[in-house]
């Protein structure tokens, strides 16, 4: 009977994703899909909040799945809608929201607020939130989702640390018993907190503007500054207010010893938002309230406070473009919503459950329910931010912790909620953020001016914005006629099978042989028409196309080509150049490492089984498994990082030169990624010991009678007869640098640039950032192609010069 249940619930299941079945239904009660929660011991006060929901529903069975937006990439979320199997429920980055609502993604819920305001109290009402997370939720006039959480940011200082310098602090004029309010008292402070080690590294820092979760938008917001246009259609990333933002982060970076070092001080942390901060290596940061439950509970004795983050001085002081504000202090909030995607089975269910969840009750039942939780486990229960004011003010009533610092940490946040700015509500908003990440990232580097940075970043996004504007002067393609094309071509592959065979005069048993040859082979003939050359021939469509895969194509021509050698030139090149870079000298290298392992490992010695094994193993162990530990192994920071720590006592004391920074530092970045493929040469090992083993011993044994010494029979015998398996290993060398991917998503240590200024950016990655993150899937299927054509061209040039250096056993 239980197997019997199982299959049936399966059968419903499959039923429902062929949208034959809606909602699902098993054991009687309505499936509730929620995507993008992870449940786990910190959650235990929402797993209430959904057992609650389930006894007041209880034809109803809420199902939690960390996917979606939520939870990972959105590549899931995209495929699910567009499939029609999206979940009921999607917990959705709020910034993102106009991304996909612009793009009909997400279901609009004034009709469903409208019905229930009045006459269900769990129905929200925008009176009830603050209006920054409120007004986030929002595209073209319509809400799209109800905000959850919210998290704001205030400045946290380190009293111990200012008492430790309050001599210092106080010779200079500042006082070591608050913390600075404004940009100038930033840098003052700064300058007397800040300490170098003798080697002129970091040691301390007061203040760097990044480290924590304040970014660039803080403090370009603190300074008035707008990103978008108030009508939506232009971008105002350069704008002197940006500028002298930036030009602030740039001169605090500066008194570090740079960006760059100071990027690299912060990888040893550990933890990085946390681990400086209460370990006493920084003395202030700007973050969320996320920071209190990990202070709490891993450094409750630090002496901290809380203050509003540090404005310009003309803002605080209520001068020049300030006289007349009214907010002295500003902070940006950021945050989740619950939305319902389109095509939801279970809508009314659904939105029943966005009420609950988001409503004061729902608020307060988790928050009863995670502080027990962290009772039983000694734990100082801290409640998070919420987007609804209403409930925010009875959580703090109710649940405000007990120790004092932590009580009046809660309360700056609260207190700072109305005064919160947000990023733009915009369909280019994944695409402006990056773009304001990169800005920020190439100023602080110095490799542009602020002002240049930010006009690039601008130029990026106007264009992007350009090009949505101007989609209606391009026709909407019905897909319905390539694929009808598709098929009359593969229809006319098989009646000319078929005529050939008719034609064809072959005896009764050559008949009946190639019936069941062509019976046999269809499967895989089907598996590949359908599965390889359709989406191929799919792609090569949409890369004339502006296609976001949730809205119609239209028929653009060579514009996403032409992008390619114009607007995202430099962007394009960096991509291929990294590419080719890594080709070019982690192939060889490689290919060196292999052939010396399988030398060291071509002889009969005790335990050569155990030393191959040992060669080899590395080369199966995943990828993803790889590029962790090795993110690990090459932090930069010589107290966690296995590698510096090395150089720290073998090459610095010989040479004095510094250990390198790897993949926080620009220069090395790549180098890391070579350095990791030369650990996994032993995939290519196996290849060149079979190769050894089978050159002649004979000939070895004639040259030496010759005279000939061991160097000129490795270069006149071993490497001719080695000569296919370089060439072969060489071919798939290439090919896998140009496709280079997983090790640069899971290592890449910045959030908006892949590696230091785009230092790991690989063609596929920028594909897949493209077609996944920015919604431009016409362009990747572009890029697919341009990629797989330089791999072609590649591949093409060696086979034509291998004739030259490839030597096969049967050309003698």
């Amino acid at each position: 009977m239980v197997k019997l249940r199982a299959l049936c619930s399966a059968l419903l299941i499959a039923l429902a994703a062929l949208g034959i079945a809606s909602p699902v239904i098993i054991d009687g009660k309505r499936q509730l899909i929620v995507w993008g929660l992870s449940l786990g011991p910190d959650t235990k006060g929402f797993e209430a909040v959904v057992h609650a929901f389930e006894q007041a529903h209880p034809d109803v069975k809420v199902r939690i799945l960390s996917m979606g937006a939520g939870g990972m990439n959105p590549q899931k979320q995209m495929t699910a809608i567009v499939g029609g199997t999206p979940p009921d429920v999607i917990q959705q980055d709020r910034f993102s929201m106009s991304d996909w609502a612009s793009r009909g993604a997400f279901m609009p819920l004034d009709d469903l607020i409208a019905r229930d305001r009045g006459k269900d109290p769990d129905c929200p009402v925008r009176e009830q939130y603050y209006p920054a997370a409120w007004s986030e939720t929002m595209y073209d006039g319509k809400v799209y989702g109800i905000p959850l959480g919210a998290d704001d940011r205030v400045l946290y200082w380190n009293k111990a640390m200012f008492r430790a310098k309050a001599a210092q602090l106080r010779a200079a004029g500042l006082d070591p018993d608050r913390p600075p309010r404004t940009w100038s008292e930033v840098t003052a402070y700064n300058k007397v907190l800040v300490e170098f080690k003798p080697d002129g590294t970091l040691k301390q820092a007061g203040f760097m503007p990044n480290f924590g979760n304040s970014w660039f938008y803080l403090f370009a917001f603190e300074n008035d500054a707008k990103f978008m246009s108030d009508d939506g259609r232009r971008c105002t990333l350069d704008t002197p207010e940006a500028e002298e933002a930036l030009q602030f982060m740039t001169d605090c970076y500066g008194q570090v010893g740079g960006y760059e070092q100071a990027r690299a001080f912060e990888a040893g942390f550990g933890v990085r938002q946390l681990g400086g901060f209460y370990s006493g290596r920084v003395a202030m940061k700007i973050d969320g309230d996320w920071s209190l439950g990990d202070m709490s509970r891993y450094a409750p004795s630090l002496d901290i406070g809380t203050a509003p983050p540090p404005v310009p001085d003309d803002r605080y002081n209520h001068k020049g473009r300030f006289a007349n504000t009214t907010d002295t202090f500003v902070t940006w909030m950021g945050g989740f919503s619950q939305v319902i995607p389109r095509g939801a089975r279970n809508v009314e269910d659904a939105w029943a459950f966005i009420k609950f969840v988001c409503s004061t009750r729902g608020r307060l039942i988790e928050c009863e329910a995670q502080r027990s939780w962290d009772q039983s486990l000694g734990r100082t229960f801290i409640s998070r931010e919420w987007g609804n004011r209403e409930a925010n003010e009875e959580v703090f009533r109710r649940y405000a912790p007990a120790d004092k610092k932590f009580r009046d940490a809660v309360a700056s946040h609260i207190a700072l909620m109305p005064a919160a700015r947000i990023r733009s509500p915009t369909f280019v908003g994944q695409l402006l953020w990056d773009q304001h990440v990169l800005a920020m990232d190439k100023a602080l580097r110095k490799e542009l001016t602020p002002k240049e940075a930010l006009q690039a970043g601008q130029a990026t996004v106007q264009r992007e914005l350009d090009a949505f504007y101007s989609q209606n002067n391009y026709p909407i393609v019905d897909l319905r006629i390539p694929a009808l094309g598709f098929a009359v071509l593969c229809l006319a592959g098989a009646g000319f099978l078929v005529v050939w065979y008719a034609r064809k005069r072959l005896g009764s048993l050559a008949r009946y042989e190639a019936r069941w040859g062509f019976f046999l082979v269809s499967p895989w003939v089907f598996g590949f028409l359908v599965l390889t050359l359709g989406p191929m021939l799919a792609s090569l469509f949409f890369s004339f196309t502006r296609y976001n895969v949730l809205s119609p194509p239209r028929w653009v021509g060579g514009a996403n080509y032409a992008e390619m050698v114009t607007s995202d030139r430099a962007t394009f090149l960096k991509a291929f150049s990294n590419a080719l870079y890594f080709a070019g000298l982690g192939v060889p290298l490689s290919l060196v490492t292999g052939l010396g392992i399988a030398l060291l490992l071509n002889s009969a010695v005790r335990g050569m089984r155990f030393y191959r094994t040992f060669f080899y193993m590395p080369s199966i162990v995943p990828t993803t498994a790889s590029a962790v530990l090795w993110a690990w192994l090459l932090a930069p920071d010589a107290a966690k990082g296995l590698l510096n720590a090395a150089w720290m006592h073998t090459i610095k004391p010989w040479l004095g030169a510094a250990p390198p920074g790897w993949v926080t530092s620009e220069a090395w970045a790549k180098d890391s990624l070579i350095l990791m493929g030369m650990w996994g040469a032993g995939s290519g090992m196996i290849l060149w010991l079979a190769g050894l083993k089978g050159v002649p011993t004979q000939l070895y044994e004639a040259s030496a009678l010759d005279g000939a010494t061991p160097k000129q029979q490795f270069w006149r015998i071993t490497m001719p007869q080695l000569s296919p398996i370089v060439f072969f290993n060489l071919i798939v060398g290439v090919i896998g640098a140009m496709q280079e991917f997983d090790r640069v998503y899971v290592m890449k240590p910045d959030e908006g640039t892949v590696g230091p200024a785009d230092s790991l950016l690989m063609p596929v990655y920028h594909l897949f950032t493209n077609g996944f993150s920015f919604f431009k899937m016409g362009y990747a299927s572009a890029l697919a192609w341009v990629i797989f054509l330089v791999i072609l061209t590649l591949t093409f040039i060696q086979f034509k010069l291998a004739p030259r250096w490839v030597h096969y056993e049967a050309e003698r």
